[in-house]
């Protein structure tokens, strides 16, 4: 899986401060803003966060079922982190709890669409508009250097589309590696303004079942449907001392994708930025990390623990993956492809 980003300033975007195209209409239209901006700097700090992520919200009067302490809903599966932080399965929420939680919030999904990549938009975002936050207000952050392929969609009230120019870059793994550069600068300029929560995505993927605020925390990271069975010993981290990615032998708590984290807007800018920071360090010790910045974001989430942990249901490949019965739900799937043609073109 493949993501991308653009220049900026030293190497990373180049932007323009006007609205170049700006189309908000009704639920069965198609919303979209293009948009060009100059760097700015902006410092971020704890009063950026948004009132939803930093105070209990209240919840209005509610009928649900009531939990029963002695009958858990998941005993084929772990639940519960050692540091306390729930693992998202099936069975494990109440929607409906939930959305009445967040029903005041603003998503922001980025997602990047680079060269041939850009032919995944249209499904992503179709299947998006049918899973993906329903009910709630979502911006989807389009990066992609072919601004005018992106498609146009019916999306629901209170969504739209921001398409972000930026340039390509030659090799897949320079594309997917500078993504984290330019989420950390996005986050300082508008981000922090526009929405609550980031969820980063890659595009090349399909929702295909209810994904939803349950996700939503101030740090979160992704099981690697690859992995999840594993030990530590199994998990591909980076094993050379040199790199700013690696993770001794005897450490590790679960290996994470690259294609599913999030949190809120402060907590992913001081991940990107991080991450961003020792990949240039990397770089300038001539060393790149075996999984490029999937290896750093494993890194990254080692020693900043986070507060959720979403199962494999929210990301797996049924082509390459033979689905267990403890997946009760497959939430957001790969697509078939080539990648050797669409990587290399």
């Amino acid at each position: 899986m493949v993501t991308a980003l653009g220049p900026y300033g030293s190497n990373v975007f180049s932007l323009i401060s006007t609205w170049q195209r700006e189309e908000s209409q009704s639920q069965d239209t198609h919303s979209v803003v293009l948009q060009r901006m100059q760097p700015e700097k902006k410092e971020s700090s704890e009063r950026d966060c948004h009132l939803d992520t930093c105070r209990i919200p209240e919840v209005p009067r509610l009928v649900y079922p009531k939990a029963q302490l002695l009958k858990p809903t998941r005993v084929d599966v772990l639940v519960m982190t050692p540091w306390f932080a729930p693992i998202i399965w099936d069975g494990t929420f109440d929607s409906a709890i939930l959305d009445a939680q967040f029903r005041n919030i603003t998503v922001g999904l980025t997602v990047f669409a680079i060269k041939k990549y850009v032919v995944f938009l249209k499904l992503f975002l179709e299947t998006a508009e049918k899973h993906f936050m329903v009910g709630h207000k979502v911006n989807y952050y389009v990066f992609t250097d072919q601004p005018a392929n992106v498609p146009q969609i019916p999306l629901q009230e209170g969504r739209q589309v921001v398409v972000l120019e930026v340039r390509n870059y030659k090799r897949w793994q320079d594309i997917s590696m500078h993504r984290m550069e330019m989420i950390s600068n996005f986050s300082q300029q508008r981000f922090l303004r526009e929405v609550h929560y980031l969820v980063c995505l890659d595009v090349d993927m399909k929702f295909s079942d209810h994904v939803g605020v349950e996700i939503l925390a101030p740090l979160f990271g992704t099981l690697h449907p690859g992995f999840y069975r594993g030990d530590r010993q199994s998990f591909t981290y980076e094993r050379r001392p040199l790199s700013q990615a690696y993770i001794p032998r005897d450490e590790g708590d679960f290996y994470y994708a690259g294609g599913f984290f999030g949190g809120s807007v402060p907590e992913v800018y001081r991940l990107t930025m991080a991450c961003h920071q020792v990949m240039m360090a990397d770089q300038a010790n001539g060393i790149e990390a075996v999984w490029h910045d999937e290896s750093h974001l494993n890194r990254y989430l080692l020693y900043h623990k986070p507060s959720k942990v979403l199962s494999p249901e929210y990301l797996w490949d049924e082509h390459m993956l033979q689905r267990p019965p403890l997946l009760r739900k497959l939430r957001y799937v790969a697509v078939p492809k080539n990648h050797a043609e669409i990587r290399n073109r």
